[in-house]
């Protein structure tokens, strides 16, 4: 063999390990991020109404910059709409990502529970949409007593290996936030 052909050899395996190893830094897997919160002397009817209102979440969610509505239907007892959004990270203000997320608004039946719930999923976009990660939300109101409502959000996120801690960070940051301004737009009302 040659020197030129062992060198091309080297070349393409020094490549292919370093294209794996890449690619398993930046591969995503989902993690799970649960809160709740009590608000007290409010209704959980009262409380989805305005979790369900998108224009309500940019006092809700200091990161969210923008929105646009971009589809909307149903009635009172199932409605769905998407929203297309601009939102900056907490802890790395300076970088700005796009989204879509599609909401499902609606009161479960009494035989599943009788919850009120905003269930959603989200496509966010980042380095001008080429690098995409997906998340699913799940935010549930529901009676606690006959004066206080419970509220409890799950979200499965999507995130590369190498940049979980910066994921889980933000979620944490995005999810405290909804839960403290929630809970400080009905401590206003009482």
């Amino acid at each position: 063999m040659t020197l030129a052909a062992r060198w091309a050899r080297r070349k393409i395996t020094v490549v292919v390990i370093f294209s794996a190893i890449l690619y398993y830094l930046l591969s995503s897997s989902y993690s799970k991020y649960q809160i709740d919160t009590i608000i007290h002397r409010t209704k959980p009817e009262v409380v989805w109404e305005y979790v369900a209102d998108f224009s309500k979440m940019k006092k809700l969610n200091p990161t969210i910059l923008d929105f646009n509505i971009i589809a909307d239907h149903g009635n009172l007892d199932h409605w769905k709409y998407s929203v297309e959004y601009t939102e900056r990270l907490s802890h790395w203000p300076h970088s700005r990502n796009t989204a879509v997320g599609h909401f499902s608004v609606r009161k479960l039946p009494e035989a599943e529970g009788g919850q009120y719930l905003v269930a959603s999923t989200h496509k966010t976009c980042f380095l001008l949409g080429l690098f995409c990660l997906n998340s699913k939300g799940e935010f549930k109101m529901s009676y606690l007593n006959e004066e206080d409502t419970f509220c409890q959000e799950t979200v499965h996120y999507q995130c590369p290996f190498l940049f979980g801690r910066f994921c889980r960070r933000e979620v944490e940051f995005q999810r405290t936030a909804i839960m403290a301004n929630l809970n400080r737009h009905f401590k206003q009302l009482v």
